[in-house]
């Protein structure tokens, strides 16, 4: 899928997705996953509807991906655009066009984690999760990315 409007173009096309440009962002600024290794995102994309985000002249100014079953969920993650191209409305745009997306109407649920970007969400009609109570993690103890729990 390709959309367009005032000279920006948004790709479901993985391979028009930037890798490296991706993992530069994602492992230097992007405090959910700094120094995330490359072969990571890769997988990640890989394994991902990835939504690319790109100027008139086709360098990647953002990025997010979809993890979903494409019937009963989504978990919205690695959302950004750079820092030079905000205030233009283009992440309103970009997640505006992932919730829209064909293959992901009519989902029980959407989830994503957050820790700066709530008013942009509420936007478009997240919430706060209803019953926190209800929701379980598991994170690995150690450094950043050790590999499987337990190795």
């Amino acid at each position: 899928m390709e959309i367009y409007k005032d000279g920006y173009t948004i790709s479901t096309d993985l391979a028009k997705q930037d890798l490296v440009a991706v993992h530069h962002f994602l492992s230097t600024q992007a405090y959910w996953c700094l120094n995330i290794p490359f072969e990571r995102v890769r997988k990640a994309a890989e394994n991902s509807l990835n939504f690319g985000l790109f100027d008139g002249e086709g360098k990647q100014i953002g990025y997010a991906r979809i993890i979903s079953d494409r019937s009963t969920i989504a978990y919205l993650g690695d959302v950004y655009v750079l820092p030079e191209w905000r205030g233009r409305g283009l992440s309103k745009w970009l997640i505006g066009t992932i919730m829209q997306h064909p293959e992901l109407q009519g989902l029980r649920r959407w989830i994503l984690l957050t820790g700066d970007a709530h008013g942009l969400y509420r936007q478009f009609g997240w919430k706060d999760v209803a019953h926190p109570e209800r929701w379980m993690e598991v994170t690995p103890v150690g450094p950043a990315y050790p590999g499987p729990i337990g190795a």
